[in-house]
């Protein structure tokens, strides 16, 4: 068992709360036993997982599955350790953790995104738990994929994987370099482009969301940018009763992703 904070391994996993840290590592973490769950469903490679020994008693099934994944002796980069509650407070972010901590490569995480069916185009999201939520709707929803601004928040930071509530390891995700370039590409793949803005003359659900679609959607406080804006097809809002200024971006997300999955099922109009 570890016990010791100044153990090298709990060092490097305690460094891991840093964003600078993450990339230098190419490591992310991994927080709480769905979480785990999650990623073994998914057979998602693990670096390292680290439980109490309460918590190792009371999940028999899933550490012997980790440990399968892992090299439980503690050699190599592979490794599955039992420590102390201390410890594990100090390597977890979350003030009440649950018992287990994981970590994971950075590289594993990029998919390719489907150039077809219902795709999410975030820009310039700062909000973790915004982009949790938008992940968990989206997976929820049936959607295809989800691209993200390389200058949003990071697709694996903590509280993105808690907010998801595990839906993070079943939605295809990858960040843009060029978010206006994947536009571009899904146009000529075929798929409708639409943006939202408060100024759009159409609601969003007068849209036509049965055929291969990308929601662009923007920053929490400017919103979508001018340049995306203009390259949408199609511009769409959502009604607000007066007084009320916008909706959470993650909340106008489910909106659309709903009233797709909707039309698919029910036809366009009721």
């Amino acid at each position: 068992m570890l016990t010791s904070l100044q153990n090298s391994l709990v060092k490097q996993i305690r460094k891991l709360h840093s964003t600078k840290e993450r990339h230098k590592q190419q490591l992310f973490l991994l927080e709480g036993t769905h979480l785990l769950e999650e990623a073994c469903a998914a057979n998602y490679p693990l670096e390292v997982v680290c439980c109490t020994l309460q918590w190792q008693q009371a999940h028999p099934q899933l550490w012997s599955e980790v440990c399968s994944r892992c090299d439980a002796s503690g050699g190599g980069s592979h490794r599955a350790e039992v420590v102390s509650e201390e410890i594990l407070a100090a390597i977890a972010t979350t003030v009440q953790p649950d018992g287990v901590v994981a970590t994971a490569k950075r590289s594993q995480q990029q998919t390719q995104v489907p150039l077809t069916g219902l795709v999410l185009g975030v820009e310039t999201l700062q909000d973790p738990g915004n982009l949790g939520t938008m992940i968990r709707a989206a997976a929820a929803a049936g959607a295809s994929g989800l691209w993200l601004s390389d200058d949003s928040v990071d697709l694996d930071n903590p509280k993105v994987l808690r907010a998801s509530a595990g839906q993070w390891f079943r939605l295809d995700k990858a960040v843009s370099p060029d978010l206006k370039a994947t536009v571009q590409q899904c146009q000529q793949a075929g798929m409708q482009v639409i943006a939202t803005l408060p100024t759009a003359s159409l609601t969003y659900w007068e849209v036509d969301w049965r055929k291969p679609s990308l929601i662009l959607l923007g920053n929490e406080g400017a919103g979508l940018s001018d340049d995306l804006a203009a390259m949408a097809d199609t511009q769409v809002k959502i009604p607000l009763n007066p007084g009320v200024d916008s909706l959470n971006v993650a909340i106008a997300a489910a909106l659309m992703l709903y009233e797709a999955q909707r039309q698919k099922i029910y036809g366009w109009f009721l």
